[in-house]
């Protein structure tokens, strides 16, 4: 419980990857604020396996691409727990297309609900933290796409790397403040979004073949992320941590063993 007493705030809870997030940093012993777009029965689930963790946990519907509902779920959150120790940032939005026909206004989507509105959401708890002349963390939720170029996925790619940038340069202003901000990079994770984009049947075809021979689950990024908000991690920061399964090492993996001489 190397978390106890700590309150955390993750955007985009209720399923996947920032639910995974929630879990485990209340396994660890924080009190959670789980924000999500709109209250639904899942952000309502996972409120009530918080809760039966004996850690509390609040609902904290709203908008996390837009700054006005930024600031908005920060100030709620504050309210609910009575500050923010820990951020853990998670909006996200791709859709995938071929570059030269790809949409520019949905170009423009990506980059503001994955790259902006995390810009947006650790200002406010930045100036929060800071306010109260507390240490604390913040971690995005990146991707390995922000190293490997995939094809069809030009506005992801570049709103995560983007994003790891950012999280960089944050890092460097906030060292006076001792306030630790990490990038967590995951691979192909099993996530509700990822089957309904590819289709349960082509990620049952595909698991076999990646490094790992699986997908990873947002538990293991819950795990990380727990991590890096512990006190264990109290001398990392500005630094992207990859949580793939050998993913972004695939290339290097040789089709087949030379002789041996």
């Amino acid at each position: 419980m190397n978390l106890l007493g700590r309150k955390a705030l993750v955007t985009g809870a209720a399923r996947g990857i920032g639910r995974g997030c929630a879990l485990e940093l209340a396994r660890a012993g924080a009190d959670v604020a789980i924000n999500d777009r709109a209250a639904s029965a899942e952000a309502e689930s996972l409120v009530a396996e918080i809760q039966a963790l004996g850690r509390h946990a609040a609902l904290i519907d709203g908008d996390a691409f837009a700054r006005a509902s930024c600031q908005e779920i920060v100030a709620r959150a504050i309210q609910a727990l009575g500050r923010i120790d820990i951020l853990v940032s998670n909006p996200a939005f791709s859709r995938r297309g071929d570059y030269l026909d790809y949409d520019p206004d949905l170009f423009e989507k990506t980059l503001q609900g994955t790259l902006t509105a995390g810009f947006h959401m650790s200002q406010f708890v930045a100036r929060h933290m800071v306010q109260r002349q507390q240490r604390g963390k913040i971690v995005f939720i990146s991707s390995v796409h922000a190293r490997i170029p995939f094809a069809r996925a030009a506005a992801y790619n570049a709103a995560k790397a983007g994003l790891n940038h950012l999280a960089k340069t944050l890092a460097a202003e906030l060292l006076p403040q001792r306030i630790n901000v990490n990038v967590i990079e995951p691979g192909w994770i099993d996530t509700p979004g990822e089957h309904a984009t590819f289709g349960s049947d082509k990620i049952a075809e595909a698991a076999p073949s990646l490094p790992w021979g699986r997908l990873g689950q947002p538990e293991e990024i819950g795990k990380a992320a727990a991590f890096l908000c512990s006190d264990d991690a109290d001398y990392i920061t500005g630094t992207s941590l990859l949580v793939d399964g050998g993913l972004a090492l695939r290339a290097a993996i040789p089709a087949a063993e030379p002789p041996r001489t």
